[in-house]
């Protein structure tokens, strides 16, 4: 007699937060296909657009009820993909190629390494209504490829400082202000306001290098422990704990 086997059905509003995850990963392996190809900034943009499915999956999967454990581990492993592996083909292929022998591959890859660890301790440590431990793997990996973005190639020897440096930081316990906290209703208007004119301004004055300063504010602040989301927030004591994973 044969084992019947039941068929489960999987809930749409659980398979939608997993397809606009599936849309970072794919922006993180076209990121290294164009650095294969030397199109360097046009991979680093693919990095920024892979910002925005990371931001969006968990807002989606909050709004429609539809987060699991699945969808963590699958955006984990985006992650890795589009702020650990791409950025670091980005950076080596555009400054660090053939720099002092293999000096700018290790670099690369250390950077990848502590994104990949930052995320593996994020999983199992991370308390979720509290500010970030260490910087964040998409803020490190779009603030490495926005140099390239902005087409600020620093001196080799300068940019594996910087790499380094970045690594350092993902895997470091300096706090930084978790955005994903903000919720809808309960955002500051006159803050977001003053946030959002100064963005634009920074993206009309500067252009392509927008980025770089914006996302170079962002990693500078952790130094001062000063917390984005609590700052946006009207009142911060009342703000829902936040279930984003990264």
């Amino acid at each position: 007699m044969g084992m019947r086997r039941t068929k489960r059905e999987i809930p749409f509003r659980k398979i939608i937060p997993n397809m606009i995850t599936c849309g970072n990963v794919l922006c993180g392996m076209l990121s290294v296909v164009l650095s294969f190809h030397e199109h360097f900034a046009l991979a680093g943009w693919l990095i920024l657009a892979a910002v925005f499915f990371d931001f969006m999956d968990g807002k989606v999967a909050r709004s429609l009820g539809g987060s699991s454990a699945f969808g963590m581990e699958l955006d984990s492993l985006a992650d890795v993909v589009s702020f650990g592996v791409a950025p670091a083909m980005v950076v080596y292929g555009a400054a660090l190629h053939g720099f002092f022998g293999i000096t700018g591959a290790l670099a690369a890859a250390f950077f990848a390494l502590c994104g990949a660890l930052r995320l593996a301790r994020f999983n199992v440590t991370h308390a979720p209504a509290g500010s970030f431990q260490g910087l964040p793997i998409p803020a490190g990996g779009l603030f490495l490829v926005s140099f390239v973005m902005g087409g600020v190639l620093l001196p080799p020897a300068l940019f594996v400082a910087v790499v380094v440096g970045t690594g350092v930081l993902m895997v470091s316990n300096v706090p930084y202000g978790n955005l994903k906290k903000v919720r809808k209703g309960n955002v500051s208007r006159s803050k977001g306001a003053i946030l959002s004119l100064f963005l634009l301004g920074l993206v009309v004055i500067f252009r392509e290098k927008a980025p770089l300063l914006a996302i170079g504010i962002y990693v500078v602040s952790g130094f001062f422990r000063f917390d984005w989301g609590r700052w946006l927030s009207k009142k911060e004591e009342e703000s829902p704990a936040s279930e984003e994973k990264r």
